[in-house]
């Protein structure tokens, strides 16, 4: 069940929705990059091959703590099948763009997630992919009064009611992302072991490979406890066609990964051109957007740093007024 705030946010978002859905180009799979692979297709173009880059309710954006608002009705998450490691295969590809682990696998995925504020009826995972910076630099499309950290990860779900991505994309409540902060920390991290060993198997543009062995979906997200601590806002897609189809819930607590593992996410190969030794691939990540008249939202376990509210001037009246009855009284000689 959404908010009243919520739901009203959603209904505008609906209507620019639909009006949006009248000036898309159909070819938001067009060629484009990011700076770092060739400004002439970076994010300043994507709007000449997807219109709606160019339009409201854009994601990344920079979560400030002072702006945010709590709301009480976001709940735990409720997670199906996140604690298991599912039947596989499951599918890591190199698109030229990210690194991508598909996790849905037909109808025997059960990863599934309802609560939390969410549209009903449910939300089922179908990939994970990943954002970085290069060697020393910040990578996380989001970022918490302006912190940002070396890699974000996004857990993409399609909403249960649609029956593929591009009829999810076509619809406001069409997609939720999880976005996840990755933090080095000397160490690997192990749970990121059975992916960062893919890495080397994925040297191309358009090559997949299938994961020696699934894991708990669950171990990749921030512990019990800071799955209770998040932000939610209504965006888009990061990408083109960067339909404005996407709840998204930003989690306060980063997840540690090895400062080695990190540096096997930046040595992935980038498409190059013909005969030349690809480049590594660096700063995959759109600059961040506008808030514009959105509204964010935190859940109650979540920080806020909102400033206390000015008193009125009529009582800050009132307030002098007794201040200074109360100072002549006690000033006053006695009889």
């Amino acid at each position: 069940m959404l908010s009243r705030g919520s739901a009203l946010t959603f209904l505008a978002l609906k209507l620019s929705f639909l009006a949006l859905l009248l000036v898309v180009d159909a070819d938001s799979e067009g060629a484009w990059c990011y700076d770092s692979q060739d400004p002439k297709c970076g994010p300043t173009h994507w709007k000449e091959i997807a219109p709606a880059c160019g339009g409201p309710a854009q994601s990344p954006i920079n979560i400030d703590l002072h702006l945010v608002r709590r709301d009480l009705t976001l709940r735990p998450f409720i997670f199906h099948g996140y604690d298991s490691a599912p039947p596989g295969p499951w599918t890591l590809e190199n698109d030229g763009h990210t690194v991508l682990l598909h996790v849905d696998t037909g109808p025997q995925s059960r990863l599934e997630m309802q609560g939390a504020g969410l549209p009903l009826p449910a939300y089922r995972a179908l990939q994970l992919h990943f954002h970085w910076g290069g060697p020393g630099r910040a990578g996380s499309e989001h970022s918490l009064d302006g912190q940002r950290r070396p890699m974000e990860m996004h857990v993409v779900h399609m909403n249960t009611r649609y029956q593929s991505m591009g009829e999810a994309r076509a619809h406001p409540d069409g997609l939720a992302v999880l976005a996840v902060f990755l933090a080095e920390q000397d160490s690997d991290n192990a749970n990121f072991s059975a992916l960062v060993s893919g890495l080397k198997n994925v040297s191309a543009r358009g090559v997949s490979v299938d994961l020696a062995s699934t894991f708990p979906l669950a171990s990749l997200l921030p512990g019990a406890s800071g799955l209770s601590r998040y932000y939610r806002y209504w965006g888009s897609l990061t990408t083109p066609g960067c339909e404005p189809a996407v709840l998204w819930t930003v989690f306060e607590d980063a997840v540690p990964i090895g400062r080695a593992q990190v540096a096997q996410f930046q040595s992935v190969p980038q498409a190059g051109p013909p005969g030349s030794q690809p480049a590594p691939l660096t700063e995959n990540f759109r600059p961040q957007q506008p808030l514009g008249g959105r509204r964010v939202s935190a859940s109650p376990g979540a920080s806020v740093r909102g400033a206390a509210p000015a008193p009125a001037p009529r009582l800050a009246r009132v307030r002098g007024a007794l201040l200074g009855l109360a100072l002549s009284l006690c000033l006053q000689p006695g009889p």
